[in-house]
């Protein structure tokens, strides 16, 4: 009920006396259920989750607060439920009724935009915003998932040696991660090495790791639901001296921004502060894969940071924060925890070793 009044509570900023949401991260978080076809209507007296026969009594189970209203048309056509969210925003008399602008299509405003209000509100990221401040429970499920995250990553390191594929290695990291009580499901562990560390979103692949070669793993856990997401930087043996170099600038550029982290910065002065030691080494331009990003139901959501100025950091977000630097043909290095900011700072909830760890 408390995110549904939160909810409520913008309405009047945004000009509506209803909402109609779609994305399925946002119907989730508002509701509790995660079956793949519905949509929820919020008046300021009523909140209706409309889904079909599929779904029917798993609605009814995960979700409170709901009235849930069956839609009879064919599973298979994804816009025929917009015909009994017509008839449900008429019966809620809903005249000014917001959407998410971003996620519903273009055809599928076009042919109900007529029938669904008397007036269609656009909206950009009114749930997403309130996903941003995480609630006790969502944190204490952001903790778990960190927590097998972190320590998937200390039992790797007494497995990865020369010989092994990229791919030997993920698949002990997932083998843990689900021994554990949690999932990988959706966000496979990136494990590159030697020059394909260079590759800031490469998956693990068949290459063999060889001595002297650094190797850059990024992965996380998911627990009921809630995602976390690290980077770790080793090497099996001693690394070249400009590798050693990229990691110790990246490393540097990574704990000066933590230690800044508080609420009241914006998105732009965290990207400023990750960036700093970046830009004083001449690597800004091969640092492309942005400062950090917030995290929850999915792995990267808001806030993103980036040199916009438009979001603050407020007491109880959790972030990442996640430098890296990629060079063609040499490799690369990228360090990243989970953050969660406090009412003063900042608490790091993957606290292992981001030194390079040298096997």
């Amino acid at each position: 009920m408390e995110r549904i009044r939160k909810l409520r509570e913008r309405f009047h900023d945004l000009g509506v006396d209803g909402m109609m949401i779609i994305n399925p991260w946002n119907r989730l978080y508002m509701s509790g259920f995660t079956g793949s076809n519905g949509v929820i209507l919020i008046s300021e007296t009523e909140a209706k989750l409309i889904t079909d026969y599929r779904y029917i009594e798993q609605a009814q189970n995960q979700t409170e607060d709901y009235d849930i209203v069956l839609h009879a048309g064919h599973t298979g056509h994804k816009g025929k439920i917009f015909e009994e969210v017509a008839v449900q925003v008429k019966e809620m008399k809903i005249s000014k009724l917001g959407f998410e602008q971003e996620h519903l299509s273009f055809g599928l405003f076009s042919r109900n935009k007529d029938r669904l209000s008397k007036e269609l509100i656009p909206t950009s990221g009114v749930v997403e915003k309130l996903r941003m401040i995480k609630s006790k429970d969502e944190i204490e499920k952001l903790r778990v998932a960190a927590d097998v995250t972190d320590k998937a990553f200390l039992h790797v390191l007494n497995f990865v040696r020369s010989g092994l594929s990229e791919l030997d290695v993920a698949e002990e990291l997932e083998l843990f991660i689900r021994r554990h009580g949690c999932t990988t499901t959706g966000f496979s562990p990136i494990v590159v090495s030697g020059f394909r560390a260079s590759l800031p979103h490469g998956r693990a692949s068949e290459k063999v790791i060889e001595k002297g070669e650094m190797i850059t793993i990024d992965f996380g856990a998911n627990y009921q639901g809630y995602w976390a997401d690290i980077s770790r930087v080793i090497a099996v043996g001693e690394p070249a001296p400009e590798l050693r170099k990229l990691h110790d600038i990246v490393l540097t550029s990574f704990e000066t921004c933590v230690a800044g982290l508080r609420p009241g910065l914006t998105d732009q002065e965290v990207d400023a502060l990750m960036r700093k030691n970046i830009i004083k080494h001449g690597f800004n331009d091969r640092s492309g894969t942005g400062t950090g990003h917030g995290i929850g139901l999915e792995v990267h959501e808001d806030p993103f940071f980036s040199v916009v100025k438009d979001k603050v950091l407020e007491e109880n977000m959790v972030i990442t924060v996640e430098p890296g630097i990629y060079l063609h043909g040499l490799g690369g290095a990228r360090v990243e925890d989970v953050i969660l900011i406090t009412e003063n700072g900042r608490e790091v909830l993957t606290p292992s070793t981001k030194e390079l760890v040298i096997l």
